[in-house]
């Protein structure tokens, strides 16, 4: 696998996920990705759900931050 800048490859990663059932069905939320969210009318259907937003939610980072350069700030409470 070519790990290089800019190489499609695949990488498997696991997210801690909350569900939360409603009386419209299942929520899920993802925790470490702000933002991500889906739904089912089922656990399992939710759980399958969350699986496609994560996927777009990195695709569209990835593509939204292409050149940004990381930084690291201090801040004193």
């Amino acid at each position: 696998m070519d790990n290089a800048i800019g190489s499609w490859y695949t990488l498997d990663m696991k997210y801690p996920v909350l569900i939360h059932k409603s009386k419209f069905g299942y929520d899920v939320h993802v925790p470490s990705l702000p933002g991500c969210h889906s739904q089912g009318d089922t656990e399992k259907e939710a759980l399958e759900n969350i699986k496609g937003a994560i996927a777009v939610y990195l695709q569209t980072d990835t593509e939204f931050l292409r050149g940004a350069r990381m930084r690291e700030v201090e801040v004193a409470v």
